[in-house]
């Protein structure tokens, strides 16, 4: 998932980056609040981590700005002060949660999480698809009982196309996604962490979870169709 985290002060910024880039989040970062307004503005993001105390633009009046213009994407607020009024002002603005300083990076991904669940609509940390098991808390995964080892880019994938199971996921989409803006991987690297994701989550199982269609993109298996069959065969033909 991809995060825009927002700090001043460059040692915590530096140490929440690895912190989230280490769980396999693909991170931006900004350091002012009109850098911050830019990005928020052009780039899809799945949770914005905020400092309130911002030079050039204070976070208060940015995240006020981004709902007035539409802007959903939800938004962790970070800030030194802990008085119940800055609370309910940021929460009263749009802040989805708020982490006051100094606070432990296990509860900052914690909260990261929570919200990236949210925005795709899962309330459950455990995600379950025939005997596919994703812990989005623990960030484990286990077929058939059996505990897969995933990087955390790979895992990352799989997570993403769980959250968006039965349907489509193009490799625009997926890079946008899981990539951050120091990257400098050419897209066709897609295609060959599916292969990675497929030898791991698929080889050896049945049936294939991880389906493709052809000129479209990749999914992870959704309902089946009235005959039982998928929609999407694993290597994008039909059944016959």
């Amino acid at each position: 998932m991809r995060v825009l985290l927002v700090e001043d002060q460059q040692p915590l910024l530096k140490a929440l980056r690895q912190g989230l880039e280490e769980e396999g989040f693909a991170v931006d970062t900004a350091a002012d609040g009109e850098e911050a307004d830019v990005k928020a503005r052009t780039t899809s993001y799945d949770v914005i981590v905020l400092d309130i105390m911002l030079p050039k633009v204070d976070g208060l009046t940015l995240l006020k700005g981004w709902r007035g213009s539409g802007i959903s994407t939800h938004v962790l607020m970070l800030t030194a002060k802990g008085t119940i009024e800055d609370k309910v002002a940021g929460l009263d603005i749009g802040a989805d949660d708020y982490l006051t300083k100094p606070f432990e990076l296990d509860e900052l991904l914690a909260r990261t999480r929570a919200l990236v669940r949210r925005g795709h609509q899962v309330k459950n940390p455990q995600i379950r698809l025939l005997d596919l098991a994703i812990d989005t808390a623990a960030r484990q995964v286990t077929r058939a009982g059996q505990k897969i080892h995933l990087t955390p880019r790979e895992y990352a994938l799989l997570e993403f196309l769980a959250f968006h199971r039965g349907r489509v996921v193009t490799r625009t989409m997926i890079w946008e996604h899981l990539y951050d803006e120091y990257d400098e991987n050419t897209s066709n690297v897609v295609d060959v962490y599916i292969r990675y994701l497929r030898n791991k989550i698929d080889k050896g199982f049945d049936p294939p979870l991880i389906l493709t269609k052809w000129g479209e993109g990749y999914m992870l298996r959704g309902d089946e169709s009235e005959n039982g069959e998928p929609e999407v065969a694993k290597t994008g033909e039909k059944k016959k």
